[in-house]
């Protein structure tokens, strides 16, 4: 099993190239079931979750043509897809393939509104929290599904096509969203999703769902509304930029010290995160190729952030901005209200010398003067990530074990951290 081995001390300058963003990917590529042309995505990251969701559509007869690099192209560019569903030959998602990404659970809604009936595997609960589907599975119900739950199979039917109707969600839910979007886009008339994420990779895929001929109205504010049509074509979409790997390098930055271009970053998708790094003491500059971040010479401010829905603090940047505020010149407060269990890079970060309270939903994190290497391990993807960061700025070397989970969700964090000046290596077997 692969490790990584970072030496601290090393303040990063340079340019980081900010690959697609894993979060928009993965449904813009579940909905490629909801036609029979072939849906072309550009700036595809090259993940492995992206991977595993090659496989489990190709168990539903989807072909996907992967190109590479052009001559040209940097080493670390995205690769295009081409998603071809024109025949659908199995609308049955097993467990072995759904329990290895949550993520996979949202082909329910295209391949029930495509094909009528769907068989999906329960995902199960992860590292993160219990993350229930029951959201999806009433948005579907509003959309003229009937749904029964039979040995750890949700099994939807909607013999006639579904039928547009409102869906009201009592909270928001991202995945939810997903669903009710590709769900309504073939449904007859029209739907209206109230209190919808707002999350740059909902609106993403609204914006490549219209390329292929979808109404869809609102997309971006918290009330969608879709209008229905028969069919859809194929389209060509380029994946949005990474808002959380802009984040994480942009708080590997203010951690170390120095000054690197997040090259293709895009600040509107996550000015919150822009704003507190600013808060401990960053200098934050957008310009016409991505965002410039750089900390020379001053200390880290604490800070105080909640984890809220876009545009909010992402949690999904809640343990990197731990990670960075271990080091904080006071005492810092972090809360998170969106996932339970989330705090479990709290005893890991401690191997290093952090110094951190829980209370319930709230973290309270002592900045120290140091941080010592250790042997540390990984428990989720964003947990892995913030132990890097913290392992930047540690004294001596550390060792991240069990990789894989930052596999899932950044592309070659080593070279790209490396070509920056951090001693980082990855460590196979």
């Amino acid at each position: 099993m692969d490790r990584i081995r970072i030496v601290g001390g090393k303040p990063l300058n340079g340019t980081i190239p900010i690959s697609g963003a894993k979060n928009a990917t993965l449904p813009l590529m579940i909905a490629g079931l909801l036609t029979d042309d072939t849906l072309v995505l550009e700036n595809v990251p090259r993940l492995a979750d992206v991977t595993q969701l090659q496989h489990i559509l190709s168990n539903h007869g989807v072909d996907i043509m992967v190109k590479g690099k052009r001559p040209g192209d940097e080493d670390l560019s995205g690769q295009t897809l081409h998603i071809s569903a024109a025949r659908i030959v199995d609308t049955t998602a097993p467990y072995e393939l759904v329990s290895k990404m949550r993520a996979s659970f949202w082909v329910l809604g295209p391949l029930l509104a495509r094909m009528g009936e769907a068989k999906v595997s329960l995902p199960g609960g992860c590292a993160i929290g219990t993350r229930p589907v029951d959201l999806l599975i009433m948005a579907l119900e509003r959309l003229g599904a009937a749904i029964e739950i039979d040995a750890g199979y949700v099994i939807a039917r909607a013999k006639g096509g579904l039928k547009g109707g409102e869906i009201v969600f009592p909270k928001v839910t991202v995945g939810g969203t997903h669903t009710a979007l590709m769900a309504a886009a073939l449904a007859r008339g029209e739907t209206l999703i109230e209190n919808a994420a707002r999350e740059p990779e909902v609106t993403d895929l609204a914006d490549c769902l219209i390329k292929m001929g979808a109404k869809i109205s609102g997309a971006g504010t918290s009330r969608i509304v879709v209008e229905g049509v028969s069919r859809l074509n194929g389209a060509r979409h380029a994946v949005l930029p990474d808002r959380i790997e802009t984040g994480t390098y942009a708080m590997a930055v203010a951690m170390t010290g120095g000054d690197v271009l997040l090259e293709g970053a895009r600040p509107e998708l996550l000015q919150s995160a822009l704003d507190t790094l600013t808060q401990a003491g960053c200098q934050i500059s957008a310009t016409n190729t991505g965002i410039r971040v750089a900390r020379n010479g001053a200390g880290i401010a604490p800070i105080e952030v909640t984890t809220q829905p876009f545009p909010g603090f992402p949690t999904d940047l809640q343990a990197q901005l731990m990670a960075l505020m271990t080091r904080a010149k006071g005492t810092s407060r972090i809360t998170e209200t969106i996932f339970e269990n989330r705090f479990m890079h709290v005893q890991e970060l401690a191997r290093l010398g952090a110094r951190i309270t829980l209370d319930g939903q709230n973290a309270i994190i002592e900045g120290v003067q140091k941080l010592k290497g250790a042997p540390v391990m990984a428990t989720d993807l964003r947990a892995s990530v913030s132990l890097v960061i913290a392992a930047l700025a540690a004294e001596g070397e550390t060792m991240v074990n069990r990789v894989y989970h930052l596999d899932r969700g950044f592309e070659r964090l080593e070279d790209k951290l490396g070509r920056c000046g951090a001693i980082v290596e990855r460590i196979s077997g």
